[in-house]
């Protein structure tokens, strides 16, 4: 995998986002190096060429609210496809980041696998 631009790093990042959780846009910036990204990780989720390969449905917003402009049909495609993988919202209609929000073991893990591409691909 080339994960040579900041867009690549961010679908690489993305992907490692466990089945059944979300991170929220400044999470994904923050591995990234610059939490102020968060408005580039979205812009560059909505041009993500293949949600099968980059599952950007499990991004949110920080308070765990769906996109209303969903890349692939809308919040409610994004909705279904979170509730497919047995994410939960609360009947505020915000996903339930007590249960569904990546950890911090969750984000350390994410950011030594980010690491290691980077290597992988430096050594190439």
């Amino acid at each position: 995998m080339k994960i040579s631009s900041l867009a690549e790093k961010i679908y690489a990042a993305v992907r490692l986002i466990p089945r059944g959780k979300v991170a929220s846009y400044s999470q994904i910036a923050a591995l990234m190096g610059n939490h102020n990204l968060r408005r580039y990780v979205g812009n560059a989720l909505h041009k993500n060429p293949s949600n099968e390969i980059t599952p950007c449905h499990r991004v949110v917003n920080a308070k765990g609210a769906c996109s209303g402009s969903f890349a692939f049909g809308g919040s409610d495609v994004q909705r279904q496809k979170l509730e497919d993988e047995g994410v939960t919202f609360r009947p505020n209609g915000f996903v339930d980041l007590t249960k569904h929000g990546i950890t911090q073991d969750d984000f350390e893990m994410m950011s030594a696998d980010l690491k290691k591409l980077e290597n992988q691909e430096r050594q190439k």
